[in-house]
């Protein structure tokens, strides 16, 4: 199953691409590689979920805000691309985590995203290099904001 099939057979609806919050390229092509800049958990109609993991949200709460991110980014590599079947493997993620200083599960929240990445394209090609990382603010007060390196057909 390519990865427009698994996102319905997942019963996954993508948000729109998010909008620019900035002076830069959403997706950067070079060769076959795709670098995506950084997004937070786009909901659709200018809204992000926000709040500080281990304050304001729980792990959970966070995990679901890493999934959501990873569904924006989807959007966006869609909108760019015209088709998530071009995108052969995950590379790396960056993911950064809206939290206190003595909050430590920043990789349980970037799970949210990974694991979603593995049910669309399998663990062997949804599964990259990471890292994980905890940020004392994000922009608009976001939860998470993760970024991409994707490997493209």
């Amino acid at each position: 199953m390519n990865a427009e099939q698994q996102l319905i057979a997942l019963g996954l609806t993508l948000p729109s691409a998010p909008p620019r919050g900035g002076v830069y390229n959403p997706v950067v092509i070079v060769g076959n590689m795709a670098y995506v800049s950084g997004h937070g958990p786009f909901l659709g109609d200018g809204k992000y979920l926000t709040g500080r993991v281990g304050a304001d949200l729980d792990l959970e709460a966070g995990k679901a805000a890493a999934k959501q991110t990873g569904l924006a980014l989807l959007a966006t590599l869609k909108s760019e691309l015209g088709s998530l079947d071009r995108v052969k493997r995950v590379v790396k993620l960056l993911g950064m985590v809206n939290c206190p200083s003595d909050f430590t599960d920043h990789p349980k929240v970037i799970n949210g995203c990974s694991e979603l990445f593995g049910q669309i394209w399998g663990e062997e090609f949804g599964i990259g290099a990471r890292s994980a990382v905890g940020m004392g603010s994000l922009p608009g007060n976001i939860a998470v904001e993760i970024e991409g390196i994707f490997e493209l057909h």
